[in-house]
């Protein structure tokens, strides 16, 4: 028998768009994933908050899971619609909406793309400083819900310092006004922060106030190879000693030959097994001098064997290219991700161990690392080898996993430093949020989505009575 709910949305809800096409349903239900089967009710494309509330609580009415929807860049199964989910795309709430001059706020809606932020800021002689390489299709939304970081973290930080108040549809269809663009309000708890991170779980962002900034001094990149892993940090401390630093991103040869394969251009004649992408301050001569006297000692020192600094606009953007082109490069060969973190004193240690786990538990898989090491971010890529089936890949990838999450746990390290929990991680989510900790995100959820609607299974399970997820197999 028919499903007759999305014929009962179309006619409740006149001025949202639904799409029920198995094509859409497949496209929209997933995220870059790619490990469940898409299964969703429908797609709705709400314009305006009221629908969005409208939708919410229709959702609370008839016990419907529903999946908020951006940019669906992520790499955690945060936007999976794998169990007859009402899938709540924002991509149709699109607009700039106001710019505050005098506290420099730009209000925008959900689906705004990253890219247009940063356009809107540019017209007004100022930046949104949250930066990375999905910038043309992840939205504000999306870049919200998982705190996202990118390149330039050591002197920006992250999306949720830059977040100047939020407007909240809540799990129960309640319009909040967090914080509406006070820089000091000591009233009580801060649920904007609450909601910077929480995958959608605890409500549907609908507005969001940035915090715009004034453009860096005119910077230059630096292109660095590096004779060895132990060499990275001493590289990074010996640059931040000396330059004002933006971004501080290394990748290993294995990542550079994927990039080249995919139409970067090769930076040097010689092969090394590190490289490091660095941007710095330089606005003066005296900077430009300081930074290729930092060049000289640590080639003197043997930290580096070679390195080029950008003579001009395209040929910073050449080398970029070859750190922000890994992620596109490696696509086709279905990589196994982790996002981890852990704080820059910790890092040579962990480092080591980990190195050392991977060569130990990886020896025939094809191992890519690259990262914002710069704010303690490390991205470990693990490329599926052809003739392997899926499902004992992602199951060999999982158990080590498990090990990895380990080491991080005593390291004081995060499973996730950018990417969200969402399912794939949420079985190593102990290794970095303790017991208490996760009774009081429980009750956190609970209070913002009684009924159990928004997103559930994501972080963590026990949140509704919405029948349990399992991963293609």
């Amino acid at each position: 028998m028919s499903d007759s709910r999305p014929a009962e949305l179309a006619r409740l809800f006149p001025g949202v768009m639904f799409k029920t096409d198995s094509a859409d349903l497949e496209y929209y239900g997933r995220d870059w994933t790619r490990r469940w089967v898409p299964a969703p009710l429908a797609i709705a494309f709400p314009s305006c908050v009221e629908d969005v509330q409208g939708l919410v609580r229709w959702a609370n009415t008839h016990q419907v899971a529903i999946v908020p929807s951006g940019g669906r860049t992520g790499l955690s199964g945060g936007a999976v619609a794998a169990n007859g989910e009402l899938v709540l795309s924002l991509e149709r709430m699109n607009r700039v909406l106001d710019f505050d001059p005098a506290d420099r706020i730009l209000t925008v809606q959900p689906g705004v793309p990253l890219e247009m932020v940063h356009a809107a800021a540019r017209e007004h002689g100022l930046i949104y400083p949250v930066d990375f390489a999905a910038r043309g299709s992840c939205t504000i939304g999306g870049n919200i819900a998982t705190n996202a970081g990118g390149i330039r973290v050591i002197r920006y930080g992250n999306t949720r310092n830059w977040i100047a108040g939020l407007t909240l549809v809540s799990g129960s269809g309640e319009l909040v006004q967090l914080n509406r663009g006070l820089v000091k309000n000591s009233s009580g708890y801060d649920l904007r922060q609450l909601v910077i991170g929480a995958e959608g779980t605890l409500g549907i962002v609908v507005e969001a106030m940035l915090w715009l900034t004034d453009p860096p001094p005119e910077s230059s990149v630096m292109l660095l190879a590096l004779p060895s892993f132990e060499a990275l940090m001493q590289v990074f401390e010996g640059l931040r000693a000396r330059l004002t630093l933006s971004a501080f991103e290394f990748f290993t040869q294995r990542a550079l030959v994927h990039v080249v394969a995919h139409g970067a251009q090769r930076p040097f004649e010689e092969e090394h097994p590190y490289y490091v992408v660095t941007e710095f301050d330089a606005d003066t001569e005296e900077k430009q001098d300081a930074a290729l006297a930092a060049f000289s000692e640590l080639l003197d020192a043997g930290l580096v064997g070679d390195g080029v600094i950008a003579q001009s606009q395209a040929q910073a953007a050449a080398l970029w290219r070859l750190r922000e082109g890994i992620t596109e490069a490696l696509a086709p060969h279905v990589p196994y991700k982790n996002d981890v973190s852990v704080r820059i004193g910790a890092m040579p240690a962990f480092l080591a161990e980990t190195q050392a786990l991977l060569a130990r538990e990886y020896p025939q898989f094809d191992v890519v690392w690259f990262g914002h090491i710069g704010d303690g971010n490390l991205h470990i890529n693990v490329l599926k080898p052809e003739p392997m089936a899926n499902a004992d890949f992602v199951h060999e990838c999982s158990r080590v996993t498990s090990l990895l999450a380990q080491a991080l746990q005593r390291h004081g390290g995060s499973i996730s430093a950018e990417h969200g929990i969402g399912l794939v991680k949420k079985p190593h989510l102990s290794s970095t949020r303790d017991a208490a900790e996760l009774a009081l995100m429980r009750g956190i959820r609970h209070a913002f989505d009684p009924n159990g609607v928004m997103n559930p299974h994501k972080l963590f399970d026990g949140d509704s009575t919405h029948a349990s997820y399992g991963e293609t197999r």
